[in-house]
């Protein structure tokens, strides 16, 4: 007997070639999967980190560039200092007399010093050096990064083997973090001078009452958490203004648009960081006299 002869399974039919006629159609492209929106706010978020901590790793890089942070330091203190000085008169008035009217219906308007000059330290100067230090400050650096970025400099750099953080990037959060320290003092300073004067002027306040009230209530951790969170908001708005700076879309225009978006985005930040560290910082720290 002779064996079966296999059978072979029948072959596919051919593809027919594409046409490559007048009027023929392109073979459709295999379809990709676009980037969800929804995630746009967590990538641009892990990018900011990303560039903090980049900066932060590049501080103690050498060479330090010494001139680009004396030129920044320079420029960032002669646009905040006189704004800063004027903000604060206003701003240690008005918490003044709003704590002095209230000390006046509880019965207890010899802690209007007390009260007014802890609120004018703990909270009122670090958010005026904030607001000064995002508004002025930071959009500043951001339209200079912006500008640069445009015009291809920052490529050139790279290209170059100069690294954009460590020349232009450092300099500036350096400098705005120490900016913001020193002006938090001068806050501090004129705005405590500022509540003193108009409660003894204007709500007919006695001087020994007000000193003896701001030495029975206040203590040294509460200056220490003040400059502090000066130096944090210092910061948040130099790694926030030379982000959006390094990533502007869109040609001048969106140089611009950069500019209104890193100030925005600072001013959320610091607000909620403000709020993080006074909840920890009355956690941690004891009234005086408790």
């Amino acid at each position: 007997m002779t064996a079966p002869m296999p059978v072979r399974p029948p072959e596919p039919p051919e593809k027919p070639p594409p046409a490559t006629g007048p009027g023929a159609t392109a073979p459709a492209a295999p379809e990709q999967r676009r980037p969800s929106r929804l995630l746009a706010p967590l990538r641009e978020t892990g990018k900011l980190f990303a560039l903090a901590v980049a900066v932060a790793r590049a501080i103690f890089r050498r060479p330090f560039q010494v001139r680009e942070f004396i030129e920044q330091f320079w420029f960032v203190a002669s646009v905040t200092i006189l704004p800063a000085a004027l903000v604060s008169i206003p701003f240690g008035a008005v918490i003044a007399l709003q704590v002095g009217s209230l000390t006046q219906q509880l019965g207890a308007q010899s802690f209007t010093g007390g009260a007014s000059v802890l609120a004018v330290i703990q909270q009122a100067s670090p958010i005026i050096v904030a607001l000064l230090i995002s508004g002025a400050a930071g959009s500043a650096i951001c339209a200079d990064l912006g500008s640069r970025k445009i015009r291809e400099e920052l490529d050139a750099m790279e290209v170059m083997g100069v690294s954009p953080i460590q020349r232009l990037v450092v300099p500036r959060v350096l400098a705005t973090m120490l900016v913001a320290v020193l002006l938090n003092g001068l806050i501090s300073v004129v705005g405590t001078l500022g509540g003193y004067f108009f409660n003894v002027i204007m709500q007919d306040g006695t001087p020994g009452a007000y000193l003896a009230s701001f030495s029975a209530l206040a203590q040294l951790p509460d200056l220490y958490i003040s400059e502090f969170k000066a130096l944090i908001f210092g910061f948040i708005a130099g790694i926030v203004a030379a982000y959006r700076g390094l990533n502007p879309r869109g040609g001048p225009k969106g140089v611009g648009d950069a500019v209104n978006q890193s100030v925005v985005i600072t001013f959320m930040l610091l607000f909620f960081v403000n709020m993080v560290l006074t909840a920890i910082y009355l956690q941690i720290v004891p009234a005086k006299g408790s």
